[in-house]
């Protein structure tokens, strides 16, 4: 399959549109292996390095550098106007299925997928789905490789971005103050919840005042990089305590971890109102908002001496 014989298929008028939803947000490799051929999907291949070493047949690259922040603020929003001429290199459609691919090592990198997704789809793509266990699940499926840098015909958009899973630094510091309502979720383990530890880039340890812990680990088996497929949307919402009506916010160091607690939560779970913190911690942190959790200081700078151990 390659990407360059959609283009040609489109252009003679042997493709159809595809529909809405080709696969779902979440697809196993034997269902993509066997519908490959006629569902043709644009494959993305995010991983910031090893491409040209061996990649899926007729992926396109798009690391995940393209749908980050500055090193400051990793989980900060990309400029959009540089987003979308990067997508238009790669000829992407908004209506055409496009299925990310992450490195799939460990279950941290299934969160790379789930932000290109979550800022893919507030930009306007409609027909988006992760490859469960990325790449190692693509060759443990026997799917052939290539070392060939594939391009396609370059595309127009025109891209806006949507709101609507989307909580800022102000949505979450007025939950924080008790301006409003609504569920925010630190999808950390524990350990950064109880501010016994920090990235690198926050201002401080510690958690957002009136967060709840619920780490994105409890989605996979353990040593699994592949989301568990056994989600219970209701036992899911009643152990957060989601409510109707009421935004349910995930959150983390820099919007990473916590793009795979939104994409479990909204994308499977099928929870309205649910929301990605993208800047998260690192941001909030450097904000110079409230915390909780924060430990002394003197708390803290034992913290950071043995984070420099470590």
């Amino acid at each position: 399959m390659k990407h360059v014989a959609l283009a040609l298929a489109m252009a003679t008028g042997l493709a159809t549109s595809a529909l809405a939803d080709t696969y779902g947000p979440l697809v196993e490799a034997a269902e993509l292996s066997a519908t490959l051929d006629t569902a043709q999907p644009i494959l993305l291949d995010i991983r910031n390095a090893g491409y040209e070493e061996s990649h899926a047949d007729g992926a396109l690259f798009a690391p995940y550098r393209m749908f980050r922040g500055p090193e400051e603020n990793p989980g900060g929003l990309v400029d959009l106007e540089k987003l979308e001429a990067e997508l238009e290199e790669l000829g992407l459609e908004q209506d055409s299925p496009i299925v990310i691919l992450s490195e799939g090592k460990s279950d941290t990198d299934f969160g790379a997928a789930a932000r290109v997704y979550w800022t893919l789809k507030s930009t306007g793509f409609t027909d988006l789905s992760i490859l469960n266990g990325g790449l190692t699940s693509w060759r443990a499926a026997g799917l052939p490789v290539n070392k060939t840098v594939e391009s396609a015909m370059p595309s127009e958009l025109d891209l806006t971005f949507d709101d609507t899973w989307l909580a800022t630094t102000a949505d979450v510091a007025a939950v924080a103050n008790g301006e409003k309502d609504a569920l925010l979720v630190d999808a950390r383990p524990a350990d950064f919840f109880n501010g016994k530890k920090a990235h690198e880039a926050a201002a401080r340890p510690g958690t957002l005042p009136t967060a709840t812990n619920h780490s994105y680990t409890s989605f996979f088996d353990k040593g699994s990089p592949a989301m568990s497929t056994a989600i219970d949307p209701a036992a899911l919402k009643a152990s957060l305590g989601v409510q109707d009506g009421k935004d349910t916010v995930s959150f983390c160091n820099t919007g990473h971890w916590a793009a795979t607690h939104w994409f479990a939560v909204s994308e499977l779970a099928g929870v309205e109102n649910a929301k990605l913190y993208p800047g998260s911690m690192v941001e909030y942190s450097n904000a110079g908002y409230e915390m909780a959790n924060t430990p002394t200081l003197f708390e803290n700078l034992i913290l950071q001496i043995k984070q420099i151990i470590n």
